[in-house]
């Protein structure tokens, strides 16, 4: 990789002896979805391997060059894209008047299947963690023949008690010092109902309001990522455009529980119970605790479910990172 820009993106260091060698894409472009949005997509690895998608979390992170990595560039296309309104993706959600009426699970949904046929790809191994997660199990429950496996991280999937749990005050039990900054920008008589304050702030066209809400939104989750501090990690997502996308879309969907019904995502586990799966969590994950991994095993037997006992929720965290490519080398090879 001779690409500055890339290379400063290429992943923490310590997963150097964990995931494969950073690698460039062969294959870049834009899907246009319609309703004048623009999707970035990526391919790399081998083109006439075994297709994987990457679905990124927030909803609203992006994709990064390390997340290629996953996946023995030998035997998998890899691709990557940035979901609507963040990453690469136009129109940006930082933007004073970004407009999140065609930002949906539904229409990621439809986008994925768009960018499918558009690549001729008949399945594809969907590959996705915490909101890609949610994702993963979307699609799949839509389009099943088109999915060949799944390997999920960090199980989120809306239902109120998970989204009250982490922006509500529950979580707020373990970080009660992070708690205060994520609740200092909201005047105590909002803050019996967070996400909906925020939601009023995160939408107002003013920098001044909604990019102190933004930064604030996403350094509550950012600091609570790992099982250790990662002032890196915590540092990289606050930065203030980033970290508008970020929380804007984010806070949407959760303000409208993903246009899910209550526990659908759990309730249809049905629909893909034949799908070879692994489910990789972190025991001590508190952005998605376990109880939702555990749902969500239990409606689907057949799934793998992977305890890291070491870990919380990010895929930076090596028990977790190692067991993803476990994961990826094991259905790359056919089993």
């Amino acid at each position: 990789m001779s690409d500055p820009a890339e290379a400063a993106h290429a992943g923490p260091p310590h997963l150097d002896g964990i995931l494969y060698p950073p690698l460039r894409p062969y294959e870049t472009g834009e899907l246009l979805v319609g309703d004048g949005q623009r999707v970035y997509w990526e391919q790399s690895g081998n083109p006439e391997g075994k297709p994987v998608v990457f679905l990124h979390g927030g909803p609203g992170a992006g994709t990064s060059p390390w997340h290629r990595r996953f996946f023995d560039p030998d035997r998998y296309r890899i691709i990557l894209f940035d979901q609507r309104g963040c990453g690469r993706s136009t129109p940006h959600a930082s933007a004073p008047d970004a407009d999140l009426r065609f930002n949906t699970t539904w229409h990621l949904v439809a986008d994925m299947e768009l960018l499918r046929r558009n690549l001729g790809i008949e399945r594809w191994q969907v590959f996705g963690g915490s909101w890609g997660s949610a994702l993963a199990l979307a699609y799949a429950q839509a389009h099943p023949e088109a999915v060949s496996e799944l390997v999920l991280r960090g199980i989120f999937t809306l239902r109120r008690h998970e989204l009250e749990w982490f922006y509500e005050g529950g979580a707020s039990a373990l970080f009660p010092d992070l708690w205060e900054a994520f609740i200092a920008p909201i005047p105590p008589l909002e803050r019996s109902r967070l996400i909906e304050a925020y939601h009023r702030r995160l939408t107002d066209p003013d920098p001044a309001v909604h990019e102190p809400a933004g930064v604030a939104w996403t350094t509550w989750e950012a600091s609570t990522l790992t099982l250790y501090p990662d002032p890196d990690l915590v540092a990289s997502m606050a930065e203030p455009a980033a970290a508008v996308a970020f929380a804007r879309i984010e806070n949407h969907y959760f303000v409208h529980e993903g246009w899910f019904r209550e526990g659908q995502l759990i309730d249809d586990a049905g629909r893909i119970r034949h799908i070879p799966a692994v489910i990789v969590q972190g025991r001590y994950d508190v952005c998605t605790p376990m109880m939702t991994a555990w749902d969500l095993h239990r409606a689907w037997p057949e799934a793998e479910l992977v305890v890291v006992p070491d870990a919380s929720h990010s895929a930076t965290e090596p028990g977790i990172a190692a067991a993803l490519r476990a994961a990826t080398d094991r259905f790359a090879a056919g089993d």
